[in-house]
C-alpha cells in the first residue's frame, strides 16, 4: 500500500511541475472551469431551458460534441497497433500515451451524455437493476456498455503499465498483452456502435444511412492522429521523450488517406441522396443550399468541404507532411478543428428539419450551453495534460521509485 501512495504522490508531484508556459496552459483551461462550474450549476437548478434545444431540434452541442470524442477515443488505438500488432519498437513506449488519450476522451464523451440527459443525477438510469436501463431494446444502452468498457480497459492497462514502469519490475505479458488486444478490438466497436445510435432513429432521414459507421471510421482515422500529431509535436519539443520522424510520418499518412476514404463516402452519400431527390434529401438541401432563408447552416456546409478537400490535398504533398514545426501542426489542427465543427452544423443540427410535421428549425446554442461545452473540454485537457506530464516522466526514467531495485522482487 505503501508503493502505492509514493506512485500517486511522485506521479501527481511531477505531472503539477512544469515551466511558465506549462503553468499559463494550466491557467487558461482553470478559467474556462471556473466560468463553467457556474454555467453548469445554472443547467442544473434550472434545466434544460437554459440551452438551445427545442422540441423541433432536441439534439444539442452536448451530443455533437460527444460523438467528435468517441472519434478520438477510437482512434487512440492507431498508436497501440503499431506497437503490439505489427511490432513497431519506435512506438512501444508511445501506446501507452495512446491509451491515456482513449482514456481521456472516453471520459469526457461520458461528462457530455451526463449534460445531455440535463443532470448527474439522473445518470442513475444507466445502473442495470436500479435505474431503467433500456437494454436491449436502446442502442444509446449498447453504446453506454461498450464506452464504460473501453474506459476500464484503457484504464487498467495505463495504471498497469506506468506503475511497473515506476518500480522498475517486467510487466505480466499473460496480463497485459490480452488488455491491449481487448482494448485495440474495442475501439472501432464503440465508434461503430455511436453510429447506430443515430442511425436507428428512424425519424432522422440524413442518419438512415449504411455508409455512417465508416463516415465515423474515416472522421476518427482523420481527426484522431490530427490530434496525435500535435500532441507527439509538443511532447518531443518540450520534453526528453523521445518521438522519431517516422512515427509523425506514419501518422501524417494515415490522416491524408482517411480523409481520402472521407470524401468517397460523402460523395456516395450526397450522390445518393441528390440524384433521386426524393423526401430524404430535404435536410442535405438545408444543409447545402439553405430552405426559404434558412441560410444559417449553408456557409459552414461549404466551409467544412473546402477545409476537407484542402487538408487532404496539401497532405498529399511530402514537403508539407514533413514541415513538422510549421504547415503540418497547422494542417493537423484544421483537420481537427473541422471535423469537430463538422458534427453539430452538418450531421446533427440539420438532421432534425424538416420534422415529421415538415416544420424547419435552426438551432441556435445559448452562452450557457457553449461555456458548458468549453467547461467540458477544458476539463477534459487538463486531466489529459496531467496524466500526459505524469507518465512522460516515468517513461524518461525521471519519476521512479527511490527504492525500485530493492522491489524488484515483488511489490512491498
Amino acid at each position: 500500500m505503501k508503493i502505492m501512495i509514493s506512485f500517486a504522490k511522485d506521479f501527481v508531484s511531477y505531472a503539477l511541475k512544469g515551466g511558465g508556459k506549462y503553468y499559463a496552459w494550466l491557467l487558461f483551461l482553470s478559467f474556462f472551469i471556473l466560468v463553467g462550474a457556474y454555467t453548469s450549476f445554472r443547467q442544473f437548478s434550472e434545466g434544460l431551458i437554459t440551452i438551445g434545444a427545442t422540441d423541433q431540434v432536441s439534439w444539442e452541442l452536448y451530443i455533437s460534441n460527444f460523438i467528435f470524442t468517441a472519434h478520438i477515443a477510437a482512434a487512440a488505438v492507431l498508436v497501440v497497433i503499431p506497437a503490439y500488432i505489427y511490432k513497431r519498437k519506435d512506438m512501444k513506449d508511445l501506446a501507452v500515451l495512446g491509451e491515456i488519450i482513449a482514456l481521456s476522451f472516453v471520459t469526457i464523451g461520458i461528462i457530455f451524455v451526463t449534460y445531455h440527459v440535463g443532470r448527474p443525477d439522473r445518470m442513475w438510469h444507466m445502473f442495470p437493476g436500479i435505474g431503467i436501463f433500456n437494454l436491449p431494446n436502446s442502442m444509446l444502452a449498447f453504446d453506454v456498455v461498450v464506452l464504460n468498457v473501453y474506459l476500464i480497459v484503457n484504464a487498467i492497462a495505463v495504471f498497469y503499465l506506468l506503475f511497473k514502469k515506476y518500480i522498475g519490475q517486467p510487466m505480466n505479458k499473460k496480463f497485459y498483452t490480452p488488455l491491449i488486444y481487448l482494448a485495440v478490438g474495442w475501439g472501432p466497436l464503440i465508434h461503430i456502435c455511436t453510429a447506430f445510435v443515430l442511425s436507428s432513429n428512424p425519424r432522422v432521414h440524413s442518419w438512415a444511412s449504411a455508409v455512417l459507421p465508416f463516415a465515423f471510421l474515416s472522421m476518427a482515422g482523420a481527426s484522431g492522429p490530427a490530434l496525435i500529431i500535435i500532441i507527439f509535436l509538443l511532447i518531443r519539443k518540450y520534453t526528453k521523450l523521445q518521438i522519431d520522424d517516422a512515427v509523425i510520418d506514419l501518422f501524417s499518412q494515415i490522416i491524408a488517406w482517411s480523409l481520402g476514404i472521407l470524401l468517397l463516402v460523402l460523395s456516395a452519400e450526397y450522390f445518393t441522396e441528390l440524384y433521386s431527390s426524393t423526401e430524404h434529401a430535404a435536410s442535405l438541401k438545408l444543409n447545402m443550399f439553405g430552405h426559404h432563408g434558412l441560410n444559417t447552416y449553408v456557409p459552414w456546409f461549404w466551409i467544412t468541404m473546402v477545409l476537407i478537400i484542402g487538408s487532404f490535398v496539401m497532405l498529399l504533398i511530402p514537403k508539407i507532411r514533413k514541415s513538422y514545426n510549421s504547415f503540418l501542426p497547422a494542417v493537423c489542427a484544421v483537420v481537427f478543428l473541422t471535423v469537430l465543427l463538422e458534427k453539430p452544423v452538418i450531421l446533427v443540427f440539420p438532421a432534425f428539419s424538416p420534422t415529421p410535421l415538415g416544420e424547419y428549425a435552426i438551432y441556435y446554442p445559448t452562452l450557457i450551453e457553449y461555456f458548458n461545452m468549453l467547461f467540458v473540454w477544458a476539463l477534459g485537457f487538463l486531466g489529459l495534460t496531467l496524466l500526459m506530464k505524469g507518465a512522460i516522466g516515468i517513461l524518461t526514467g525521471e519519476v521512479r521509485h527511490s527504492d525500485a531495485a530493492a522491489v524488484k522482487g515483488g511489490v512491498k
